[in-house]
């Protein structure tokens, strides 16, 4: 019996690297990427090994991109998500917002007093905090996320610490970066 267990062992094994080594699926539609600035410049040392490495496209444009390459994920990411890629308004919430602001016009042409001034620096005022950058400092360094741009999902994940931020070492971490990509996109070990 024990034999027919060390038989079959090797096999497994053989099976699970099979298994690891496949292409994700998820990536094969990924054509061409954006990305976003990461801290210490990394976007233009990623984008260039990426494009040198034949991995992906970057694109200058991000409305021609199929997915987002950013370092970081949160409130800060959804709001240039948002201000890139902006939801459709629905026909009946556009109509509903006219006649809101024809109420607005009415109201104010009724009123004396110039209180929308008052009104507009308090919105103002809150809009400046809630589109206030969030510090960085504290969060993780070194793990690049690619997002679908259509779905918002996350894709594809990897962590790279950084060595440092000197340019061979970006270079390197770049590097790394886009080779553990490539090898997720095609199922090719990262030497390859």
């Amino acid at each position: 019996m024990k034999w027919l267990y060390a038989a079959a062992l090797p096999s497994i094994g053989i099976l699970a690297l099979a298994a690891g080594d496949a292409p994700a699926p998820q990536l094969a539609n990924v054509q061409t990427v954006y990305i976003l600035p990461m801290g210490s410049g990394m976007d233009q040392y990623l984008a260039d090994r990426l494009t040198a490495m034949h991995v992906v496209q970057v694109a200058a444009d991000p409305q021609n991109a199929d997915a987002i390459f950013t370092d970081r994920l949160g409130d800060s990411f959804e709001r240039k998500l948002n201000d890139l890629y902006p939801k459709p308004v629905p026909p009946k919430a556009e109509a509903d917002k006219d006649k809101d602001n024809e109420a607005d016009k009415d109201k104010k042409d009724g009123d004396k007093t110039d209180s929308s001034s008052v009104t507009d620096a308090v919105t103002l005022a809150d809009e400046g905090k809630a589109t206030a950058p969030v510090p960085s400092f504290g969060r993780g360094k070194g793990t690049y996320f690619l997002v679908d741009r259509r779905t918002r999902n996350v894709l594809w994940s990897t962590y790279e610490q950084p060595t440092g931020t000197l340019p061979k070492q970006l270079k390197h971490t770049a590097d790394d970066v886009a080779k553990q990509f490539k090898a997720a996109r095609t199922g090719k070990p990262a030497d390859q």
